[in-house]
């Protein structure tokens, strides 16, 4: 007669952990490691759209996209794109989060405001922000000609009645910075203001009683407290608009004559609309070393600072 074996609570958490763990290893196995898997094939691969044959062509992929104008203008303006929002994000979300954790009245209406860009679906925000530069009814442009500044010779922005900001490649990539400043300033608020949440009172007020003043402590005391705060905000800004896509594809889709393509719009228009998928491919995959070593070096950093 068999005996039943009974299992041991260490033995029974095991498979607890086990059990809810598998589902979202599965996600990300099928999610992420499958597509990776898929791509990095099609990169070794003169692969198209038209034709279902692969023919193994190395690393030739990759050797004609670093001799291709386009493709280096796009990894610049990637960078470019990702560092100014960057800056951006950090320096206008650290002011909102130090001017929201004052006592203010109507601070939840404040919050609900700011959160809202950050709600909404990053494709009808960016529909709004076509129409708010549309070459012909901006309403920016209506209020710098209202000001004096757009519309006569001498003005600060032209004397051309419309300023053109999606057709002219320096305002066209300023605009597209500035969305995504627009978009994820809500998100860094939210991190950087927990972390000044965070900020032992205790240490603020005896700075208070030792005479430091305002900024004193905001630069000696807070903002070197905040770091591995302002780390992970960092984090999150650079890989959201490093791998983005949305606000370059509905703003420009690339344009002016390339000049605001970058990494993923190009991989998008070259193997998705052009059907060359091994090239395509190729483009996506240089996303993938930047975007994990800028993210071993941040977490590193955070760890580093926190210990």
């Amino acid at each position: 007669m068999g005996t039943t074996r009974r299992l041991t609570l260490d033995q029974r958490d095991t498979l607890l952990a086990m059990g809810m763990v598998l589902p979202a290893i599965l996600y990300i196995v099928l999610l992420l490691g499958v597509p990776v898997i898929l791509a990095i094939v099609y990169s070794l691969n003169d692969v198209t759209t038209g034709s279902p044959v692969m023919r193994f062509v190395g690393l030739e992929n990759f050797t004609a996209l670093l001799s291709t104008p386009d493709f280096l203008r796009s990894i610049s303006n990637t960078f470019v794109i990702t560092t100014s929002t960057v800056i951006g994000v950090l320096v206008l979300g650290t002011i909102q989060a130090e001017l929201l954790v004052r006592p203010v009245r109507g601070k939840w209406l404040i919050r609900f405001l700011i959160l809202l860009p950050w709600t909404a679906p990053a494709s009808l925000s960016a529909i709004a922000w076509l129409w708010m530069l549309d070459s012909t009814f901006s309403p920016l442009d209506w209020i710098l000609r209202g000001l004096g500044l757009l519309g006569h010779p001498g003005a600060l922005f032209g004397d051309f009645p419309n300023t053109y900001w999606l057709g002219r490649s320096g305002y066209a990539l300023f605009s597209i910075i500035l969305v995504n400043v627009w978009r994820l300033l809500p998100l860094a608020t939210v991190i950087i203001l927990a972390g000044l949440n965070g900020v032992p009172r205790d240490i603020l007020e005896q700075s208070e009683i030792d005479g430091a003043g305002y900024f004193r402590r905001l630069f000696h005391i807070i903002l070197p407290m905040l770091i591995p705060v302002f780390g992970v905000a960092i984090l999150f800004t650079f890989v959201f608009v490093f791998s983005d896509i949305i606000t370059v594809f509905i703003l420009t889709r690339g344009g002016p004559a390339n000049a605001t393509q970058v990494l993923p719009s190009l991989a998008f228009f070259t193997g998705v609309q052009g059907g060359a998928l091994g090239r395509g491919a190729a483009t996506a995959l240089f996303l993938l070393p930047v975007l994990a070593a800028i993210s071993i070096l941040i977490l590193s950093l955070i760890r580093r600072r926190e210990i």
